[in-house]
């Protein structure tokens, strides 16, 4: 018994300073984390602000802060597990097999990825903007830019949720990009109407309304000869956020205008002559 007591007495002699190493060691590292978390924030408030005052946009900034956040504590963690004697190089070796294999696993979401740096980095379009994809015909304001999706808001209130990936390589139609958008209306009048009077009376409802912009022009033409009706076009410029209701209204207008002048649109018709 008493040998048995002194072996252990010897064991924990030898072992105590290891053990107060490991534990002040835990310390330390528990506080260069504590002190490091409070200098990546630091660091990412800087960033952060300095982006918002070069007035870049809030998907670039969203974007580079998260991935400014992964690489601070990424080196972080990595600077503590070496003050432990890890060898990093073999945990860095085993990362980059894992992220080998994982890459291969995740092919689609790694090009949905790539898809959201490209669209947050070239712009073609930014949250608020109307899009029309080419491909499919999948339209909507964009209303979030994701790492991986883009979040569109139809006409009819439906969010359309399209990957990235199909965005960055396909071609897509930006409709409000600018700030002001050409209005193209037709409407079609009987080949009996006073064709003068109808593109006057269109003309004037153009020059009195309010969201039609007087100084880009204004253009009332023949459109075509169509098979039961002489089509008129009218065109001109407005602000991209009053496209929709200055149409809706003009064309109420119109249709109003030329009823009240007994200027008939006619329904397509066939005219059929018998001997």
């Amino acid at each position: 018994m008493e040998k048995e007591i002194n072996q252990l007495t010897k064991y924990i002699s030898v072992k105590i300073p290891g053990i107060l190493d490991f534990l002040i060691g835990v310390v330390l590292a528990l506080v260069v984390f504590f002190v490091g978390t409070k200098v990546i924030k630091w660091i990412r408030k800087i960033v952060k602000k300095s982006m918002e005052k070069a007035n870049v946009d809030k998907g670039v900034v969203q974007f580079v802060d998260s991935l400014l956040k992964f690489v601070l504590y990424a080196i972080l963690l990595f600077s503590i597990l070496q003050k432990f004697g890890l060898d990093t190089t073999s945990v860095a070796a085993a990362l980059a097999s894992c992220g080998v294999a994982i890459g291969l696993a995740l092919q689609g979401s790694l090009s949905n990825f790539a898809g959201g740096v490209l669209i947050l980095v070239l712009k073609p379009f930014v949250v608020g903007d109307y899009i029309v994809e080419d491909n499919k015909g999948r339209e909507g304001t964009v209303k979030e830019i994701q790492l991986f999706y883009t979040k569109l808001l139809t006409v009819d209130n439906k969010t359309v949720i399209i990957p990235n990936g199909s965005l960055a390589n396909t071609s897509l139609t930006n409709v409000t990009a600018q700030d002001k958008r050409r209005l193209d209306l037709t409407v079609g009048i009987s080949y009996d109407a006073d064709l003068k009077k109808a593109k006057q009376l269109i003309e004037e409802l153009l020059r009195k309304d309010e969201d039609v912009l007087q100084s880009e022009g204004i253009d009332v033409f023949v459109d075509q000869l169509g098979e039961s009706a002489v089509v008129i076009g009218a065109r001109g410029w407005v602000k991209k956020d009053a496209y929709w209701t200055t149409k809706w209204r003009l064309l109420e207008h119109i249709k109003i205008t030329l009823d009240e002048h007994g200027i008939e649109i006619p329904y397509n018709q066939v005219v059929v002559h018998t001997k």
